[in-house]
């Protein structure tokens, strides 16, 4: 839900530096760790909820979403933050695992990752559970979404 994140990545500054970023070299193992879930019959959903205009951070996620999470196997969805205002949000990132366990990530003022936070309290995890579907029901397919 940030407009940006670890901008001290290699990728990102090369990225911002006008290098190619071929994510097969870039994120190796993330194809081959999506693979082997997705043969257990894990489903994975990413929904991404941007500011317009796009940040120079959100525009380097957008441009290697396609060669990185769609190859890899995710379905991701793009919403405009203005289309988000009558939603009830979390307020942090969260992945949510199987409706029953919550890894929420922290980030500090910069964008930089800090102490993640793993959780199974079902009030937690139910309300970031509705807020997703409220999101995903609302946002765009990757396919579709022209940032502005």
């Amino acid at each position: 839900m940030r407009d940006g994140y670890m901008r001290s990545d290699p990728a990102f500054v090369d990225w911002a530096a006008g290098r190619h970023i071929d994510p097969d070299v870039r994120f190796p193992e993330w194809p081959g760790l999506l693979a082997e879930a997705i043969s257990r019959g894990v489903v994975f959903r990413r929904a991404r909820i941007v500011s317009e205009p796009i940040s120079d951070y959100v525009r380097f996620e957008h441009e290697i979403t396609s060669g990185l999470n769609i190859a890899a196997g995710e379905d991701v969805r793009w919403l405009s933050r203005r289309r988000a205002t009558d939603l009830a949000l979390p307020g942090n990132d969260f992945w949510l695992f199987d409706d029953r366990l919550l890894l929420v990530n922290h980030f500090d003022g910069s964008g930089e990752p800090t102490a993640p936070e793993l959780t199974d309290d079902k009030a937690v995890v139910q309300l970031c559970s509705t807020a997703f579907e409220a999101v995903w029901g609302r946002a765009v397919p990757h396919e579709e979404y022209r940032p502005v």
